[in-house]
């Protein structure tokens, strides 16, 4: 009988940790489809990748939702995040300043920072353009499952965010999106381990 308990313990801890994820798996789905509140601020897009002086796909998708909040007047302002990758000569967010600007979006409705290589990284720098510009309140702009470790990043650095996901994706597939889904998993339970 006695050596039955560590299977049982072992076992209950296996089930725990299943439920653990799960749970976790549920809530980034579900924060990823809610829309909006809005109004802000602000639109914090979160960086991705460029190709040249052209937003990916997925980066473009992100700023054009940027765009579509700041024309409704859900915002105010954008904040463009992302530094300079490995070998390139511009920043994410410089590509996504020229690519809004072409959109017809004033330089003055514009706020980018180019140090960032992360996503913890870019709201780090987002948060400190909101403080300089007195900016209290942000829609947070992503890929629909990347938005709840986003929001508890900002969270914790103080910035009171919402979600914005954005209504095109390229994860639409059952495999790309639960590949993202998995990473994502893993990604916001490293974040809660470690803060990183």
């Amino acid at each position: 009988m006695c050596r039955r308990w560590p299977r049982r313990i072992a076992g209950g801890i296996v089930l725990l940790l299943v439920a653990w994820l799960v749970l976790v798996a549920v809530q980034i789905v579900r924060v990823g489809n809610s829309a909006p509140a809005g109004p802000a601020d602000a639109a914090i897009v979160l960086g991705a990748a460029i190709r040249g002086d052209q937003p990916s796909p997925v980066f473009a998708a992100r700023i054009d939702h940027g765009l579509t909040l700041y024309r409704n007047g859900r915002v105010r302002r954008l904040i463009f995040t992302g530094g300079y990758g490995t070998g390139l000569s511009r920043a994410e967010s410089e590509v996504a300043r020229a690519y809004a600007l072409r959109r017809g979006v004033p330089a003055s409705a514009i706020l980018v920072e180019t140090r960032s290589r992360t996503t913890r990284e870019n709201l780090i720098e987002a948060a400190a353009l909101l403080r300089a510009h007195r900016l209290r309140s942000a829609l947070i702009v992503s890929d629909p499952l990347h938005l709840k470790r986003s929001l508890r990043m900002a969270a914790d650095l103080g910035i009171a965010a919402q979600p914005a996901p954005t209504p095109t994706t390229r994860y639409r597939g059952l495999t790309a999106r639960s590949g993202f889904l998995l990473r994502e998993v893993y990604y916001y339970n490293q974040y809660l381990v470690t803060g990183a």
